[in-house]
């Protein structure tokens, strides 16, 4: 048996009609409980957020946790309770899980990516290495240009030339080798 109101019985009923139906109340069903205490549950989902929209998926989160154990609930007197916790837990959760910040702005930041090669500097490079390879005895200089720049292979070099295959190995070898002592090449390196 409930003891009796301590108080005014029009005070009661008042404060029934401004906050809706008593937290301690019996609820036939879970739709029936969201509809009576939802724009309360909100209010509590609202003070743990930044903003209306973040409250009402937090809210969400919390009823769709309280609807999955609404049969384990005995005692529907511990509803409110039972919800504000899954909010503060579903609150904390989304908290720690949060790694980045996230932040309008009116324009979208350039993605970091590797700096695109100045053509400038790639026709410097293009110059002092055909300056090089023009400084190579013909035959070392015909070798590398039909390896290099042509993407022949060996064996295809060596038949355009009429040499033998370790001919091209050893020319190309030593080709390699002035190009790199090149002064001019140096500072690319």
């Amino acid at each position: 048996m409930t003891p009796p109101p301590s108080g005014p019985v029009c005070a009661r009923a008042s404060t029934a009609a401004v906050h809706g139906p008593a937290p301690y109340a019996s609820y036939p069903s879970f739709s029936s409980y969201v509809r009576a205490r939802g724009p309360v549950l909100l209010r509590a989902a609202r003070s743990l957020t930044s903003n209306h929209c973040d409250a009402e998926d937090l809210l969400q989160t919390a009823l769709a946790k309280t609807f999955v154990a609404w049969e384990r609930i005995e005692d529907h007197r511990a509803l409110d309770g039972y919800v504000r916790r899954a909010l503060l837990n579903t609150r904390t959760s989304q908290w720690r899980k949060r790694k980045v910040d996230e932040f309008s702005c009116e324009e979208l930041p350039e993605p970091a990516g590797l700096p695109e090669p100045d053509p400038a500097d790639r026709q410097v490079l293009h110059d002092a290495m055909w300056r090089a390879i023009l400084k190579l005895p013909e035959r070392q200089r015909q070798m590398v240009v039909l390896r290099y720049y042509e993407d022949l292979s060996e064996v295809q070099t060596a038949e355009v030339l009429g040499v033998s295959v370790g001919t091209v190995k050893s020319a190309v070898s030593r080709a390699l080798g002035k190009l790199r002592e090149d002064p001019e090449l140096t500072p690319v390196r």
